[in-house]
């Protein structure tokens, strides 16, 4: 069962984020932000100007007292050791931003909004240094591990496209619906009716291999090599649209949430970069080697697999709620997936070793 953090909102949380010292922080519809300790104890409580929806936070990868927030077009600049009037506030996008992303030197800050466009923000000169567009509501962007100067995107335009801060135009663009179209298969007659809408992208830790999760309730997995990118793997995860991805530091530990009110954990480290790729096939999917288990009410049972199924998850968590977003923390030592949904509490699961 989930433990419950309440009492740091009054409405539905949004977006999460967990800082490099275990500081968690939420942000909410009307503009509320609230810093919790490892223990669920609200730590600290803002409520943001103009009492805008706060859409995405992220701290500094290298300074865990820095944090910005989202809220409506404007990215304020918190720091969390005194949470009060915003240090900075930047007003860059025209439109209510859905994401923000900063590089892990700390240099770039990266925010995505509703028009489709990336503002690319110059943070020691604390200027737009490029601006970078989807033709649809970009709905997730994300800077590479390893290589500060690279980005990937995706959106409603059913686009992800890999980024570099030296050019304007991308380095590489899929439309995710025209790769299922080359499918030979009777599902892509589905996709006219269930779009591939791009929702959340995330990058594991060596920077090359991410996932991207999609409204059709599929989840896709792509490697960069170089200007490019190409697909690895592809699995259903959720019957309705998948909200969320987040790769773990573990290698290739896969969290995903859903329209269905499941999280999902997924192991695919056996199945990257060990299938054979056909230059004329968009995708090949991989089948499940190992056996996997899965959880409900807080109970695990063994699901058995066979050499047909295809990819299974490593854990399943039957949330109940519509997955608004989910982050990743230790705590007390062990794992722990942090899920919010459309209650006004964050939910707290336990995970197991890898």
């Amino acid at each position: 069962m989930a433990v419950k953090w309440i009492g740091g909102h009054s409405s539905s949380v949004l977006c999460l984020n967990v800082n490099t010292e275990g500081l968690v922080v939420s942000g909410a519809e009307k503009g509320e932000l609230t810093l919790w300790d490892g223990g669920g104890t609200p730590a600290g409580q803002l409520q943001l100007p103009k009492a805008d929806d706060v859409t995405s936070v992220v701290f500094s990868p290298c300074c865990p007292t820095r944090l910005y927030a989202s809220h409506g077009e404007t990215i304020s600049l918190l720091d969390v050791r005194s949470l009060k009037e915003p240090v900075e506030r930047f007003h860059v996008n025209e439109e209510e931003i859905n994401c923000l992303s900063v590089n892990e030197t700390d240099s770039f800050l990266a925010a995505a909004d509703d028009s489709g466009a990336i503002k690319v923000m110059d943070l020691e000169n604390k200027k737009v240094s490029r601006s970078l567009r989807h033709s649809n509501i970009c709905s997730s962007v994300v800077f590479r591990p390893q290589r500060p100067q690279s980005l990937l995107s995706c959106g409603l335009d059913m686009q992800v496209m890999l980024w570099n801060l030296q050019k304007a135009r991308p380095l590489w663009t899929t439309n995710l619906q025209e790769c299922e179209m080359e499918e030979d298969s009777p599902e892509s007659a589905g996709q006219f009716f269930n779009p591939p809408l791009a929702h959340s992208l995330s990058v594991a830790s060596c920077g090359n291999i991410f996932g991207c999760g999609a409204q059709d309730g599929k989840v896709r997995i792509f490697r960069v090599t170089g200007v490019k990118f190409e697909r690895e793997l592809e699995f259903q995860g959720h019957c309705l649209g998948v909200s969320q991805v987040l790769f773990m530091p573990e290698a290739y530990w896969l969290l995903t949430g859903g329209n269905d009110g499941k999280v999902l954990l997924w192991d695919v480290s056996s199945d990257i970069g060990k299938q054979q790729r056909s230059p004329a096939k968009c995708l090949q999917r991989r089948k499940a080697q190992a056996p996997t288990s899965t959880r409900k009410d807080g109970k695990f049972s063994k699901v058995s697999s066979n050499e047909h199924a295809t990819v299974l998850p490593k854990l399943t968590i039957e949330h109940g709620e519509k997955v608004n977003w989910i982050s990743c923390a230790e705590i007390k030592g062990s794992k722990r997936v942090l899920v919010a949904d459309q209650s006004s509490s964050v939910s707290v699961y336990s995970l197991p070793e890898p």
